[in-house]
């Protein structure tokens, strides 16, 4: 037999392993892919983060964008009515004290007064009052306004009282062409006055001492912890006759020949809506609906008064809880573990 002829036998593959294989590597890798893992978790929990961000920031200017154009739109309407086109009454109120920073301040105001006079559908301007005054400056650059879009505007002012229309509140109510009250409001007060306290005596019961140190024999003038001296009483004195004297100047220009002075009229005193009708204060008894109805002869009042609309509102809270939230982010921005 030859060679040739012996059979080969077949090349069987190496057996499979039985068991896992051993990691020989795998003590040493361990520490370096958990600092990577962790890196990873916090390098993606810092990306969240200011993914969030800044879509809260997105959706923060888009909301304050869409408030003040509510509020753009909104500035031609009145408690939610659209200012109409045709012949209405345009209504401005006067109401609470005249002060600065109050509701019936010369800035909060005077923007509703010029809107009313300028609206071409305004037939008439009409003052509806009820406030016991308040500062003669406040009133005065009221007053002064009214009579200048008077001038310009050729329209009829009316001026109708509610509860009261007492000191500041009628300097401003006689610059209206007419005035209107109810037989029982309050009218008049025409006068001037300061006030506040003295705590000298209790001072000395107490056995307390005020200390004062000015530069100007006058500069502490009104202190109520120190005595006043008789000249600076007068001072004061005079001082408050004359913005007297300039009330009762303006309440004259603006009444003419209907008043009818008495000794007590500019003391100090106020009336009721019959007696002050009496005494030429006012001109007739009647209503905003009656003036709008019977003397402008138009029944639709519109009102002009500025207020604060809920847009305005919203975006004042929108704006404090903004910034609220900002601090706080900034204040935890450290914060990540």
């Amino acid at each position: 037999m030859s060679d040739d002829d012996i059979p080969v036998p077949p090349v069987l593959p190496p057996p499979e392993p039985v068991g896992p294989a051993p990691s020989v590597a795998a003590a040493p890798r361990a520490p370096l892919e958990a600092v990577l893992d962790r890196f990873a978790r916090d390098y993606f929990r810092e990306r969240r983060s200011e993914r969030r961000w800044r879509i809260f920031f997105r959706l923060t200017w888009l909301g304050v964008g869409v408030l003040v154009l509510y509020a753009m739109l909104a500035g031609r309407t009145t408690h939610g009515v659209v200012v109409p086109a045709g012949p209405h009454s345009a209504l401005v109120e006067v109401r609470g004290e005249i002060a600065d920073g109050a509701e019936a301040s010369a800035e909060n105001l005077l923007p509703g007064l010029k809107n009313a006079f300028e609206d071409a559908g305004a037939r008439a301007v009409l003052l509806r009052i009820n406030s016991p005054g308040g500062s003669p400056v406040q009133a005065g650059i009221i007053n002064d306004e009214i009579r200048r879009l008077k001038a310009l505007h050729h329209k009829p002012v009316y001026a109708v009282v509610e509860e009261s229309c007492a000191s500041g509140a009628y300097y401003i109510a006689v610059a209206a062409d007419e005035i209107y009250a109810d037989k029982a409001s309050v009218v008049g007060s025409i006068g001037v006055l300061m006030d506040g306290f003295g705590f000298t005596g209790l001072m000395t019961k107490l056995g307390v001492e005020r200390r004062l140190i000015t530069a100007g024999e006058n500069k502490g003038i009104g202190d109520p912890y120190s005595p006043l001296p008789p000249a600076q009483r007068a001072y004061l004195q005079a001082m408050l006759e004359q913005i007297h004297q300039q009330f009762i100047a303006v309440v004259r220009k603006g009444r003419g020949s209907r008043l009818k002075e008495t000794p007590e009229m500019f003391s100090g005193l106020y009336w009721n809506g019959e007696q002050a009708l009496g005494l030429g204060l006012v001109d007739h008894l009647g209503s905003v609906d009656y003036v709008a109805r019977e003397v402008v002869k138009t029944e639709e009042v519109v009102d002009y008064t500025p207020k604060e609309n809920v847009a305005e509102r919203l975006a004042k809270r929108f704006g404090a809880s903004v910034g609220a939230g900002a601090m706080a982010a900034l204040r935890g921005a450290g914060a990540v573990h």
